[in-house]
């Protein structure tokens, strides 16, 4: 389901609004104005309406709260927090002009559970983490805990949530450590090792798909998590007709340094303090099709962005897909594993 299942007006009246939360089965509905949130309605403020012999023909707006609660999409992260406080189960997101640009539910997400997808996903888990070291030089980093659970079991999670349960998982350092993890998991999981016999990189090990994948599959890096609605993610790609997506983030680079712009004789042109910009980096997600697979040659060592400068230039479809930086959690290196833990409030 879309956001506007869960919108209406002022004026919508009583019984179509009961119309539209029994569509969505999620309790809620969300008044907005342009856009702009502006109160909020449950299924019991409906029944208590009723009961009050209020004419199921009034507009909404009679029984609306016009106080509703919600939450900065910067702070979308502390949603099921709020929610678990102040006892509701819906909670808007909006932007800084209160602008509401998604939903999160706290027992389940209906803008999920009823667009469930099922196409496969792999996931790059076969490098050596050395950016993590010493926790790679015992642990694969696909086991990497965060919290009571490994990084990847949190990716495969948000993954099933949308309808994904098919899991290929491409491996070389310590695999039978890995392999041997999920073979004594207590959650069941459909997970195909695909083992490399050499270091191939992001882009090389997708040739052990080939013969095996042959459909549309999501791609992930096994430690990146990305929270953001996977469904509208393929619907994106299957309607720009790409060959692969790639998921970026919006980011802001500060440099920590004054910078110094030098003309041709060496002379200072001007001088900045600490500048920044702004740049759409890849988050280690994508979404492709399987003829991408064929431009993979066997057994060869190549990085996935090497494969996807290739199809630039030859004219093939290669789209985006934005989604938020505080959506996006990376832990390949220490100090953004401690990121993680702190965003996902594990630390």
């Amino acid at each position: 389901m879309l956001l506007e299942d869960y919108v209406v007006t002022e004026n919508t009246a009583i019984i179509d609004v009961m119309k539209k939360i029994d569509k969505n089965a999620s309790g809620n509905i969300f008044i907005c104005k342009e856009g702009i949130l502006l109160a909020s309605v449950t299924d019991g403020d409906i029944r208590r309406s009723i009961l009050q012999d209020i004419d199921k023909h009034d507009p909404i707006s009679k029984i609306a709260n016009y106080k509703p609660l919600s939450l900065n999409i910067r702070e979308s992260r502390r949603a099921n927090e709020v929610m678990r406080a102040n006892v509701i189960t819906a909670l808007p997101i909006v932007d800084h002009t209160n602008r509401m640009v998604n939903i999160k539910f706290l027992l389940k997400n209906p803008v999920i559970e009823m667009n469930q997808i099922d196409i496969p996903v792999v996931i790059m888990a076969g490098g050596k983490g050395t950016r993590l070291r010493p926790y790679t030089d015992i642990l694969p980093k696909p086991l990497i805990p965060i919290g009571d659970k490994t990084i990847t079991e949190h990716i495969m999670e948000h993954f099933e949530h949308s309808g994904c349960h098919r899991f290929h998982m491409i491996v070389n350092y310590k695999k039978n450590f890995i392999k041997s993890y999920f073979a004594d998991s207590e959650v069941p999981r459909t997970i195909d090792f695909l083992e490399e016999e050499a270091y191939l990189g992001t882009g090389g090990g997708l040739f052990l798909l080939q013969g095996i994948v042959n459909e549309t599959f999501f791609l992930t890096n096994c430690d990146v998590l990305i929270e953001a609605e996977y469904p509208k993610i393929l619907q994106h790609h299957q309607e720009q007709h790409n060959l692969i997506t790639i998921v970026c983030a919006k980011k802001q680079v500060v440099v920590p340094y004054g910078t110094v712009d030098i003309d041709t004789e060496g002379y200072a042109k001007n001088f900045t303090e600490k500048p920044s910009f702004t740049c759409y980096t890849s988050t280690g997600m994508y979404v492709i099709e399987p003829q991408f697979l064929a431009k993979i040659k066997p057994n060869t060592a190549l990085p996935i962005t090497d494969m996807i400068q290739d199809c630039l230039k030859a004219g093939e479809k290669v789209g985006t897909y934005l989604v938020d930086e505080e959506d996006w959690m990376d832990m390949g290196q220490l100090e953004e594993l401690e990121k993680m833990k702190e965003k996902m409030k594990l630390s």
